[in-house]
């Protein structure tokens, strides 16, 4: 396994880290323990969760995949070998009316009884890297091409957020902070609040972002991809799979049974016009040259210099470990020409 800095936090995170979203869902806990002493086992020492998971996002499914990862601390001891990062919700726009009311936001109110619910679930007393799991105020996010700028419907300052968040540091509740979802202006804007604020108030510096990165979706590349090298502010890449698209289990509209889009009632931001056509060609790429699918498109994202970390996901143990297998894979400079062709024909088909 390769191991890279977490920011300037001092901590070095798998280049491959263990996404959890399926537990309590797609997966049992006996699963997620499974997962979790083969992901450990093969050098994983990164785990992705949020309070919002498991996926797809319900009431009844509310904190479960933290509860696994609880009941797992709880049965194995081994808290001090994984470095654990969660997420609380921003502003929910409609629906989530199950977390705190459906009142959720970015304030010290909310923060605190955040962290202060994960960590029961989670059975530990701190949270290495806690992040935004989007941003209080309209952005383009989550497949939404077209920025529409609406002020009026900002949320909770940017400055409010971080002195809170500073709070939860000092009090040891929380080691780090992480933004996801975020845009170039955003992640600056949280830079810039920390920097102009100086040691004296102690606001702390976001150490990487989580956004969604693959094939389909290189958007990161755009303007994020400069921000995360020149401030040390990796990319924690989500979805390097474009949510199982990149297989091609998905194409001309095939849905099997037990997936992702068979359980999610909302439309997937993978199921648009290019996607099929674009991923019928990186599967030819994959195909001519002798590479397993799965593994080239994680290994595509792992080689890029502003990725911290690939978060996989699977549901079967068949398939984590063909994911984390990935991390022995170098892609050939002919193959990744062959891949930014593909790109340079259809760009980001799948924002």
């Amino acid at each position: 396994m390769q191991y890279r800095p977490l920011g300037r936090t001092g901590l070095s995170v798998s280049a491959i880290g263990l996404g959890t979203m399926t537990w309590g869902r797609q997966n049992t806990e006996a699963e997620g323990h499974a997962q979790m002493d083969a992901a450990l086992d093969r050098g994983i020492n990164f785990w992705d969760t949020a309070e919002m998971y498991a996926i797809p996002p319900t009431a009844d499914t509310y904190g479960k995949t933290e509860e696994v990862i609880g009941s797992w601390f709880q049965s194995r001891g081994k808290r001090d070998r994984v470095i654990l990062a969660s997420k609380i919700i921003g502003a929910p726009a409609g629906g989530f009316g199950w977390v705190r009311d459906g009142k959720s936001r970015l304030d010290r109110a909310n923060l605190f009884a955040a962290v202060e619910a994960s960590l029961s679930r989670l059975k530990t007393d701190y949270i290495d890297l806690y992040q935004i799991h989007w941003p209080d105020r309209v952005t383009n996010r989550f497949g939404v091409r077209t920025y529409q700028h609406k002020p009026q419907h900002d949320g909770v300052p940017i400055e409010e957020t971080l002195a809170a968040l500073a709070e939860l540091v000092q009090a040891g509740k929380i080691r780090h902070v992480g933004l996801s979802n975020e845009s170039p202006w955003g992640v600056m804007r949280w830079l810039r609040a920390a920097e102009v604020a100086g040691d004296v108030a102690g606001l702390p510096r976001v150490a990487s972002i989580q956004n969604a990165y693959n094939l389909l979706n290189r958007t990161f590349e755009n303007g994020l991809s400069e921000v995360a090298l020149r401030e040390d502010v990796g990319l924690l890449a989500y979805s390097p799979l474009a949510a199982g698209t990149l297989t091609g289990k998905y194409l001309n509209g095939a849905i099997p049974p037990g997936s992702r889009r068979a359980l999610d009632h909302r439309p997937s931001r993978y199921a648009t016009v290019n996607a099929d056509a674009a991923t019928e060609a990186y599967l030819d790429i994959a195909r001519r040259h002798g590479l397993a699918p799965n593994q080239m498109a994680i290994a595509f994202t792992v080689q890029q210099p502003f990725v911290t970390s690939s978060l996989i996901g699977a549901t079967t143990m068949e398939t984590l470990i063909s994911n984390i297998d990935s991390i022995d894979l170098t892609l050939s400079p002919e193959v990744m020409a062959e891949i930014d062709a593909v790109h340079n024909r259809m760009p980001d088909p799948c924002p």
